[in-house]
């Protein structure tokens, strides 16, 4: 697996273009396929890409808002001095590895969002700390964590959407509580089975001690307490026998006490009282909602919550407003590119060529077969459409026509499509941009592990699948 992974990470370097450039190249191809496939003409999927550009503006807001509340709840005080906690505790290469991966996929468990940003920052402090361990392989670790354990993720998009009422196949299959998607033994199989296998993937994949590339603390001053914050990276290369390093610029967060001579406006703006009174009211409106709805977790209660406790816990409305620009530079890849998904979304949708690919996995399909292929079918329609949601949306709809008479259970649906999305997010970069703006690595530098632990995941994953109808799950 290590010489796997090291030559998928030496083509990468050569042929592998920007996460952007990707967004790019996948719209032109989705153009291709559309007029070939789809028998558009140029002008109608130009205003197919063009309406979609638009049509997912909500649920983006939404993704942008787990990303940076889940920053702001992992830069919070008492969390960023429990993941230097655990920073602390390896010494060697495979423990930080092993550390790193539980501790992500535990904060990628609550959410997607909190997994990844506070999965890399406890791996880049393991890898200031650890200089035996490959600063690369940590990044790539955790990222990969978070996306082994998502089947069971308290923010795992489709289960919640299909459990919110109003969702668009409400009439069709009705809301699917949780318990038949996220808490279901297939979604616990899948991220028990595919967490350790993935750990056990980048266990083979270390790096030998010649041949690890350590994180390289800044030398000069602006660095934070607890978890620092790299934005910058740069590889010096090193002459035979030395260690290669990765160095990275932090960025301080101004956690200083209020000023004593401070101002009205000061004392305002680091009002315990107001931030406390806010927290009491958005806590009001969460037992609400859970005494009318019951434990029914969907996206935006979700976000409330991450909202809320991230308010507590920093105290101060101005050093949550601080926390949460800060984690805006991590999210601009997503608020460049998401745009293009969606006009991507669009095409495909315009075009027929979800249809077509529903269609053409649907023929083939048995009824013991069908959750496989609802799986495979997703992963490639993830490539471009890299959103659970919004995939949901415009494959779920062609997956629950193609069952036909079939026997199959539309939570089994719902589970295949989110987790062959989840397993090549590992391929398709959107997901990592946090992970890559949070390290200031590159795609190239963590693409062959992701590409590697993919593969592994598809083996664990597709067998699942394949065993669903047999065990009645």
């Amino acid at each position: 697996m290590r010489t796997i992974s090291r030559a998928l990470n030496l083509a990468v370097e050569r042929f592998l273009p920007n996460a952007y450039l990707f967004a790019l190249i996948l719209t032109l191809i989705t153009l291709v396929l559309g007029m070939t496939l789809g028998g558009q003409s140029l002008p109608e999927m130009s205003e197919h890409w063009y309406n979609g550009f638009w049509t997912f503006l909500e649920f983006a807001m939404q993704m942008l808002v787990v990303l940076v509340t889940g920053y702001a709840l992992a830069k919070a005080p008492i969390v960023n001095r429990l993941l230097s906690h655990f920073a602390s505790i390896p010494k060697t290469q495979i423990a930080a590895l092993i550390m790193t991966m539980v501790v992500s996929g535990v904060l990628g468990f609550i959410s997607w969002g909190l997994g990844f940003v506070g999965g890399t920052l406890i791996a880049i402090e393991i890898a200031r700390r650890v200089r035996v361990a490959d600063f690369r392989l940590l990044v790539a670790a955790s990222y990969a964590a978070v996306i082994a354990t998502q089947p069971v993720s308290l923010a795992l998009t489709a289960p919640l959407l299909v459990n919110t009422p109003g969702h668009s196949l409400e009439d069709k299959i009705g809301l699917v509580p949780v318990t038949e998607t996220l808490f279901s033994p297939t979604m616990i199989s899948a991220a028990v089975l595919g967490f350790f296998g993935v750990l056990v993937a980048f266990i083979f994949m270390a790096p030998k001690d010649a041949e690890v590339v350590s994180y390289s603390a800044p030398s000069s001053a602006g660095t934070s307490q607890g978890v620092s914050n790299p934005t910058l990276a740069t590889r010096s290369a090193t002459s035979s026998g030395r260690q290669n390093s990765v160095s990275a610029t932090t960025v301080a967060v101004d956690d200083d006490p209020e000023p004593a001579q401070a101002t009205v406006s000061d004392r305002i703006n680091n009002s315990r009282l107001i931030n406390i009174t806010i927290v009491i009211f958005g806590l009001i409106a969460i037992t609400t909602y859970f005494i009318a709805q019951g434990f029914n977790l969907e996206l935006n209660i979700i976000n409330f919550i991450f909202l809320i406790v991230g308010m507590a816990l920093h105290g101060s409305p101005v050093k949550y407003a601080q926390s949460i620009t800060a984690g805006i530079p991590a999210a601009s890849g997503i608020v460049l590119q998401f745009p293009f998904y969606a006009g991507i979304i669009g095409m495909m949708t315009g075009s027929g060529l979800i249809v077509l690919i529903g269609q053409l996995f649907g023929s083939i399909a048995t009824e013991a077969t069908f959750p496989f292929f609802t799986y495979v079918s997703a992963m490639i329609v993830n490539v471009f459409v890299p959103s659970a949601g919004g995939q949901w949306q415009v494959q779920g709809p062609v997956m629950i026509e193609a069952l036909g008479a079939m026997k199959v259970a539309p939570a089994t649906i719902v589970n295949a499509i989110s987790v062959g999305d989840m397993t090549t997010n590992l391929l398709q970069p959107f997901f990592v941009l946090p992970a890559l703006g949070l390290s200031g690595l590159g795609l190239k530098d963590i693409w062959g592990y992701c590409m590697t632990a993919m593969v592994v995941l598809m083996l664990i994953c597709g067998a699942i699948f394949l065993l669903v109808p047999v065990l009645g799950w």
